[in-house]
């Protein structure tokens, strides 16, 4: 439905839309040290150490009252494995008591709960004697999954049991960036049919305690365009959508019931003979490289139309409900974020028209609630809604915490005509 005055258009989403932000766990929590990330910054292999992080392990309930006065609807957030498995075997009382009390802080809010299982980050037993690409993964990871489905289901309302699996994969066995740190396609394929399997397996152990609960895996999806390959720019496309999705969601597709899509930018693809190498933390792959925004912290160029590109795409292969879990812009300007605010209101528009059009998008997870450790970069972006200095971890709400507010609460979004 469309609303207009004389100065904005105002576009009002489904009744029952899902409105939300999405942290996760290894980010946010702080001291994670049985993590094999925490291993790989102890090495010197990111910018940055994550220490505390933002102390979510702590301040958690602190952190919720924003969620709360967002009017956020739903939340996004992960376990984190090697908390609450430290050691092969021994499970964590404590852990999954303060798991527990997480979850159940957001149920008293009437906060819908979407959790994911896997972010990236995997115990340290796990990663040093097995790894994804061993066989034995796929029981280690079943029973982590039953695990948290016998102590924390009751208070889970959306499982996606892997966050964007394909970019560890890529970074950790092909360019070797991410732990486990490998350059080896045999042990790549092995990761990928062992993660496949595991889903598979965590599916069913999910749906055999609590069958109407929705489960899924969520995937990162870029829009690539460009000025000078002509009908090469297709290829282009058709092969990162092939390795960022297809390679896994053709194995797990008949087991999955949403599509949960990650969007950020625009991919603007240029060739350069000079630079056939695979240098995926410079974003260079056998000659293809990404343009670069000079005026992003990360060099990514902004380009909202391509969600609505994307949830076109999705929709031609997948008859199935889907969920924006990420969509963000990392900035470092302090709490007069004008970027953020347009760049939610544009992305929005084009979700709207989406809908519109038949494609059936339930829910909307900004990324982030606030700022935190982003991995190889360390804590220069930022992406919150939320500022928070690192030092003293105060927390300062942006103005787009107060744009986004009145989103969730309005189940509308105001844009110029």
């Amino acid at each position: 439905m469309e609303i207009e005055n004389q100065n904005k258009k105002t576009l009002k989403f489904p009744e029952g839309f899902l409105w939300g932000v999405a942290t996760s766990s290894y980010q946010v929590e702080g001291n994670n040290s049985n993590a094999d990330w925490w291993e790989w910054e102890e090495k010197g292999k990111a910018k940055e150490k994550s220490g505390r992080a933002c102390d979510y392990y702590h301040q958690f309930k602190t952190d919720h009252n924003f969620l709360t006065e967002l009017g956020c609807n739903t939340y996004r957030l992960s376990i984190e494995w090697s908390r609450v498995e430290p050691q092969e075997g021994e499970f964590s009382d404590k852990e999954f008591a303060h798991y527990r009390e997480v979850l159940q802080d957001l149920k008293k809010r009437n906060i819908k709960t979407q959790v994911t299982l896997w972010w990236w980050v995997s115990p340290l037993w796990f990663s040093k004697k097995y790894g994804f690409h061993s066989k034995e993964s796929i029981d280690f990871f079943s029973r982590y999954t039953q695990k948290v489905v016998d102590e924390l289901g009751d208070l889970i309302d959306i499982y996606q049991v892997f966050n964007e699996p394909m970019v560890p994969l890529g970074q950790g066995y092909l360019s070797g960036v991410f732990p486990p740190g490998y350059r080896n396609p045999i042990k790549f394929f092995k990761a990928l049919n062992n993660i496949a399997s595991s889903y598979q397996k965590s599916y069913h152990i999910i749906k055999e305690k609590y069958p109407k609960v929705p489960v899924g895996v969520s995937y990162l999806y870029n829009w690539y365009e460009s000025d000078n390959l002509g009908f090469l720019i297709a290829i282009v496309s058709w092969f990162s959508k092939w390795f960022r999705v297809d390679l896994l969601d053709n194995k797990i597709k008949e087991e999955i019931d949403f599509i949960a899509v990650q969007y950020y930018r625009l991919g603007k693809i240029k060739f350069d003979w000079k630079n056939i190498k695979l240098d995926a933390k410079n974003q260079v792959y056998f000659g293809f490289t990404i343009k670069e925004n000079e005026n992003n912290l990360m060099g990514w160029i902004t380009y909202p139309k391509g969600i609505y590109k994307v949830l076109k795409q999705v929709k031609k292969k997948h008859d199935a409900p889907i969920y924006i879990t990420e969509n963000g812009v990392p900035t470092d300007v302090g709490l007069d974020d004008k970027e953020r605010i347009i760049f939610l209101r544009e992305h929005l528009k084009f979700i709207h028209q989406a809908i519109s059009e038949g494609i059936d998008v339930r829910g909307y997870n900004h990324w982030s609630l606030m700022d935190n450790f982003e991995w190889l970069y360390g804590y220069r972006p930022r992406f919150g809604l939320i500022e928070i200095d690192f030092k003293t971890l105060e927390r300062q709400k942006r103005k787009s915490f107060y744009e986004y507010a009145k989103i969730c609460k309005n189940n509308e979004v105001e844009i110029d005509p």
